[in-house]
C-alpha cells in the first residue's frame, strides 16, 4: 500500500533503525517509545489488522517476535518485556498496518497498561460466551 508508512519502511523508502529481518517480517526501533528498546515486528506484506493476515504471515511475525524480546532481554536486561497489538483506531491502532509491539518493561517506569475492572450482572457472562461460542461454527 503506497500511502502506509510501514510499507515504505518494509521497502526501503523511509528509513528505520532496523533490528532485525525474515523473509517476511522486519523489526525496527519505535521512533516514540514507551521505553528505549521498544521495537515494533511487522509483516513486509501489507495487512491491516489480525482479521486480514494469514496464519503462516501471522506465525512469522508472532515469532520474529520471541526472537526480538530475546535479544531485549539479553541486551537491555529489562525486569519484564510487553507484547501488545491493536486491531483499530478505538483499540488504539495509529498506523492501519499488523504490527505486534515489544516493549522492555522496568518497574517503577510509569509505562502502566490497566484496564478498568467491570464485572457482569448475574447470568449475563453465560449470554456472552454462548453468543462468542456461536460464531467458532
Amino acid at each position: 500500500m503506497k500511502d502506509c508508512i510501514f510499507c515504505r519502511i518494509a521497502e526501503g523508502k523511509i528509513p528505520s533503525a532496523k533490528i532485525y529481518e525474515g523473509k517476511k517480517v522486519l523489526a525496527f526501533l519505535d521512533i516514540a517509545p514507551v521505553n528505549k528498546g521498544h521495537a515494533l515486528v511487522i509483516p513486509k506484506k501489507h495487512y491491516s489488522n489480525i482479521s486480514d493476515i494469514p496464519e503462516t504471515e501471522l506465525k512469522a511475525v508472532a515469532a520474529a517476535a520471541k526472537k526480538v524480546a530475546a535479544a531485549l532481554q539479553k541486551s537491555l536486561k529489562p525486569e519484564g518485556i510487553n507484547i501488545l497489538q491493536s486491531n483499530g483506531r478505538a483499540a488504539g491502532q495509529v498506523v492501519m498496518h499488523f504490527h505486534l509491539h515489544v516493549i522492555p518493561r522496568y518497574e517503577g517506569d510509569a509505562a502502566g497498561f490497566r484496564w478498568p475492572k467491570r464485572a457482569y450482572e448475574e447470568g449475563e457472562i453465560d449470554l456472552y460466551r454462548k453468543k462468542i461460542s456461536k460464531a467458532f461454527k
